[in-house]
């Protein structure tokens, strides 16, 4: 310290206590001229925007959802399709033994029986002894079928 200054006596320091925040971090406004300006935020377009982002995020995942659900509604009803067809095989008229990987063509006769053929639809020429198509079928290593269904049938 050079002489020429004078130490400063914190004792003659003049506090008015009426001038000054006891807690000044605390304040909701700056509280020199020199500080950080605070503006207030609005409370409500926080959390408006807040809800409306929740909204959009939560909507996006339950048609994630809801996509995923018709998905799997579907693939339940083309096994439930799959065993209907099944079991009318296997209570069809079958004149041969089925072999897994063979394809054959289920047909429903004019008594509503049902009968399980080598012969395609497209191969009977003129004469149709049957009164519908219903599905041409691969027969499966679990002996379960492939079912595909016969276009016009299937609407």
């Amino acid at each position: 310290m050079e002489s020429s200054e004078k130490p400063v006596d914190i004792n003659s320091i003049h506090i008015d206590k009426d001038k000054m925040a006891e807690n000044p971090g605390l304040l909701p406004f700056a509280h020199t001229v020199g500080s950080a300006v605070i503006k207030p935020e609005d409370t409500g377009k926080i959390k408006g925007r807040a809800v409306t982002a929740m909204r959009q995020q939560t909507e996006l995942q339950l048609a994630q959802i809801y996509q995923q659900m018709q998905l799997l509604a579907e693939q339940a009803n083309r096994i439930k399709q799959r065993v209907d067809i099944s079991e009318r095989i296997y209570t069809a008229a079958v004149g041969f033994e089925p072999l897994i990987g063979q394809t054959y063509y289920l047909y429903q006769r004019k008594d509503n029986t049902d009968v399980l053929s080598l012969i395609a639809p497209g191969e009977w020429g003129r004469s149709k002894p049957f009164q519908k198509y219903i599905a041409r079928v691969t027969m499966l290593a679990d002996h379960t079928w492939d079912v595909e269904y016969n276009p016009e049938e299937a609407s």
